[in-house]
Parts: C-alpha cells; sequence; structure tokens
C-alpha cells in the first residue's frame, strides 16, 4: 500500500504534519484552472476595449491610420461608453444568486454553466454587431450574466479548499489570472485588428470565445466542489485540508441579519467598490486615453495598455507569498497584514494616477510608466480584501464575495459613462478630472477598510462543527465511507490557529 493509501493518523491530520504546499496538489490544481478562468473572463470582458479603437469610424477625426480601415461602425462616444458599461448591467445581477448556488449546490457547476453560456456569447457579438448597435448592447448585457458567477463560486470553492495559511497565496495565484487576461487581450488585440480574419477586429471575438469553450471542458474534467467529492484526491490530502479548515461539506443556514450588520462585510463591500472604480475605470479607457491624449496608434496602444496589468499580477501574486510569510511567522495578526496591504494598495494607486494627469504627449511614456506602478499597487489587494471573506467567514465566502461584488460592479457601469461625460473633448484637463475621482475613491477606501476590517472568524460564523475525514472519495465504496473517522472541531480553536500562526 502506497504511502498516499494508508489511512491517516492523528498526527498525519496535524496542520503541522501537512503543511506541505505541493504544487502538484489538487488544491493548487484548483488554483492553476481557475487561473485560466480568470484570462477566460477577462479576455470577453476587456476585449471589447480595443476592438472598439478599430471598429469605430472616428468621425472626429480625418484618420487614415490602419485601425479606421477596419472600421464598420459610426456610433457616438456616448453609444460607445454604453456598450463598454453595459457588461457590468448583466453582471451586477449574478453576483449573490451565484454565491448562495455555489454554496449549496457546489461551485464547479454553477462556474461550469454561466462561463459555457458566455463563450457562445462572445462568438455571436460580430454577427451582433453587424446586424444592429441594440443586439450589442443585448449580447454584452448576457456575457454579463452568464460570467458573474465566476467569483462568488470561487470565493465559495476556496471557503471548502483553502488550508488557513495557504489562503492568500491559493487565492492570490488564482485571481491573478485576471491581470494575465487583461494582459493578453491588450497585447494581441490591437495586432489583430490590424492582421487578423474577419476584418481583423471580427476575429478576436472568436478566438477569445473559442478559447473560453475549451476551458469549460478543462474546468469541468479537473475540479470538484469539495476535497471530499474529488475522485482524484489523496487522503492525505484530502483530511488536511478538512481538518485544517474544520468544517463538514453541508448545507447551513445563513445568517442574514448578523452578516449584514457586520463590519467585515461592510469595510470588504467599500474596499472592493472603491478598488474596481479604479480597475474598471483603468480597464475599459486605457486604450481610449491612450490614443487621445498620448497619441500612441493601434499597435502600440494595445500593447502598451496590457503592460500595467503585468505589474499587477506579479504584484499579487508576491504579495500572497509576502503576506502569508508575515502571519505564519506571526510578525502580524490577519487583520493587521489585511488593512496595511490594503491601505498601501489604495494610497500608492491614488498618487500615481493624479500623477499620470499630468503627463503630456511629449513625455508620454512617463505615463505608461506611472499607470505601471500604479496597477503594481492595486495587485497588492489580493493580500487585503479580495481575500478576506474567507479569512472572517469561510463558510459564507460565496456569498458574501457575491454581495461585495454585486456592489463592486456599479463602478463598471458608471464610471465608463462619467468618463466620457468628463473628456468630451479629449484633452489631457479632462482626462486630469477622471483621474482625480480615481484618487478620490482611493482615499475612501484607505479610510474605510483600514480602520473596519477583520481577519478573525466572525462571532455568528463560528459553530461546533461535525468533520468526516473519509477514507474514500466522492465515488467511494460505502464501505470505505463506514471506516470514517469523526472529528468534533471547536471553529474558535481554529480561528485562533488561523489568526495568529
Amino acid at each position: 500500500m502506497s504511502s498516499s493509501e494508508k489511512p491517516a493518523s492523528r498526527d498525519e491530520k496535524s496542520p503541522a504534519a501537512f503543511s506541505l504546499s505541493c504544487l502538484c496538489s489538487q488544491r493548487w490544481l484548483l488554483a492553476y484552472v481557475g487561473w485560466l478562468g480568470g484570462i477566460m473572463l477577462y479576455a470577453a470582458r476587456a476585449n471589447l476595449s480595443v476592438a472598439i479603437v478599430c471598429m469605430v469610424n472616428d468621425t472626429d477625426t480625418n484618420s487614415t491610420s490602419s485601425a479606421s480601415e477596419h472600421a464598420e461602425f459610426y456610433w457616438s462616444k456616448g453609444e460607445q461608453s454604453g456598450i463598454l458599461s453595459s457588461y457590468f448591467y448583466g453582471y451586477i445581477l449574478t453576483q449573490i444568486p451565484a454565491g448562495i448556488l455555489a454554496s449549496r449546490y457546489g461551485g464547479k457547476h454553477v462556474m461550469f454553466i454561466g462561463m459555457l453560456i458566455g463563450s457562445i456569447v462572445s462568438l455571436l457579438l460580430p454577427i451582433g454587431a453587424r446586424t444592429s448597435i441594440y443586439l450589442v448592447y443585448v449580447l454584452r448585457v448576457i456575457l454579463g450574466v452568464c460570467q458573474g458567477v465566476l467569483f462568488p463560486s470561487l470565493q465559495s470553492l476556496w471557503g471548502r479548499w483553502a488550508p488557513p495559511l495557504e489562503r492568500t497565496k491559493l487565492t492570490a495565484v488564482c485571481y491573478s489570472g485576471t491581470q494575465f487576461g487583461s494582459i493578453a487581450t491588450f497585447a494581441i488585440s490591437g495586432f489583430m485588428c490590424i492582421y487578423g480574419f474577419d476584418n481583423g477586429w471580427g476575429s478576436i471575438f472568436y478566438v477569445t470565445g473559442g478559447i473560453s469553450l475549451l476551458w469549460c471542458g478543462l474546468w469541468y474534467i479537473t475540479v470538484a466542489s469539495a476535497p471530499a467529492q474529488h475522485p482524484r484526491i489523496t487522503k492525505i490530502e484530502r483530511n488536511y485540508i478538512i481538518t485544517s479548515i474544520g468544517e463538514k461539506q453541508q448545507t447551513f443556514s445563513t445568517p442574514w441579519a448578523a452578516l449584514l450588520k457586520s463590519p467585515a462585510l461592510w469595510s470588504c463591500l467599500t474596499a472592493q467598490v472603491c478598488s474596481n472604480w479604479i480597475t474598471y475605470t483603468l480597464l475599459t479607457n486605457i486604450p481610449t486615453f491612450l490614443k487621445e491624449v498620448l497619441d500612441f496608434n493601434i499597435a502600440e496602444n494595445g500593447l502598451l495598455s496590457s503592460i500595467p496589468y503585468v505589474s499587477q499580477a506579479v504584484s499579487g501574486m508576491l504579495s500572497g507569498q509576502v503576506a502569508d510569510y508575515i502571519r505564519s511567522r506571526k510578525c502580524l495578526s490577519t487583520t493587521a497584514t489585511r488593512r496595511i496591504f490594503q491601505i498601501i494598495a489604495f494610497v500608492g494607486a491614488g498618487a500615481c494616477l493624479v500623477g499620470t494627469g499630468f503627463v503630456n504627449v511629449e513625455n508620454r511614456y512617463v505615463a505608461v510608466v506611472l499607470l505601471t506602478i500604479a496597477m503594481w499597487f492595486v495587485g497588492m489587494a489580493s493580500a487585503g480584501y479580495i481575500v478576506n471573506t474567507v479569512d472572517f467567514a469561510p463558510r459564507y465566502a460565496g456569498i458574501l464575495f457575491g454581495i461585495c461584488n454585486a456592489a463592486g460592479t456599479v463602478p463598471g457601469m458608471v464610471a465608463p459613462v462619467l468618463a466620457g461625460a468628463l473628456t468630451p473633448n479629449k484633452t489631457q484637463e479632462e482626462w486630469r478630472n477622471v483621474f482625480y475621482v480615481c484618487a478620490g475613491f482611493c482615499a475612501l477606501g484607505s479610510l474605510v477598510f483600514g480602520t473596519q476590517a477583520r481577519g478573525e472568524l466572525q462571532p455568528w460564523a463560528v459553530d461546533q462543527v461535525e468533520v468526516d475525514v473519509g477514507e474514500g472519495n466522492e465515488a467511494g465504496d460505502v464501505s470505505d465511507r463506514a471506516l470514517d473517522t469523526k472529528d468534533t472541531f471547536d471553529k474558535k480553536a481554529i480561528t485562533d490557529t488561523s489568526t495568529h500562526l
């Protein structure tokens, strides 16, 4: 009998014995496949931001660039802003329902269905654009509805899969896929606009939609909603995860009253709204800013738009490692770690964005550098509010993140429209006001999260929970399950471990 097949002893089930961060484990495989899912999400979300530059004939200029040669549409600036923001009108609708469904039926299935339909919608967008602008609005709303399930589903999964002292690094790697999605989309889409098939811009949607379909198949065959349900997980890893988290997989009633009154929830919600205002403003408007103010052509535009997201991705992964190291060495409590990283993220990003507004076309590469540094600071949120719901209420992480992300979707609807309204003449001074607004949200987020965030398991999420440490997997024999050992863990004791280790 191999070591992976031996029954777990009491010593083997201790967190100390299982603190191996095996990069080939199933929890890390979930992080990798989730990382790819983030790429798919942001590729579908951001592809229109670049494509619209070469889809629309800019009637305000006498441009003869390659982009204008491929332009097929005469959409006004207001219509373009509306199209870019329409995604978020659908995205906001599924945040809370997705969290509830993922908690009840499993994040794997909720995410698979949503992303599958979203992939098909992305493939249909070129046809819709050539049919009617109103069909573009409808398709982008539907795309938002479908893809709104991703983060609540992932957060629900991590509530069941992430051991306390690995939470930040696992989620940081997983969620960094969103930045890589922006990187790939911005870097490649500019060239596809010029050299791709179907008049250039059409190929952007076919390629991203097609790859997303392939990812859906990969997700379905490699991921399970809980460690006990995974057909290929080793007993050692399964027992380690379940013992570390101390939670039996079952359906719990949600303490809505206590949850909605919790400062921990409201600090996360505020931080997410403020952070998303920055990221959505830049995600939907960086290509336009580089074109209107800094005069970059479409090929340069796409490549340079991707550079800040490289910075954000690297920062996010490094911050996750550093934060978990600090917590494991008992240098700081979880609360202090989350607050400090998030405050640095907000203050640094706000300062860089204000500076960007004062850079003129003669020094345009300085603006790219400042945007890159700003996104480095934004990436530090991976050790701040992004993982925080798993800290203070892992059982309800999917629902909590759904609530926060629903509120955080509002900037996606408003920010592009406001940016368009603030820049009617496309001048540097007008764009400076856009960055001032971003800095204001940074200040608000620093104040609220820096004073109200919590890293400890909250009283309304504490319970005596019976944990099944089974011999078999979901597909295992009844006889295997009959040999399961049962351990009862005091959630408060686990809180102390996860908070102070």
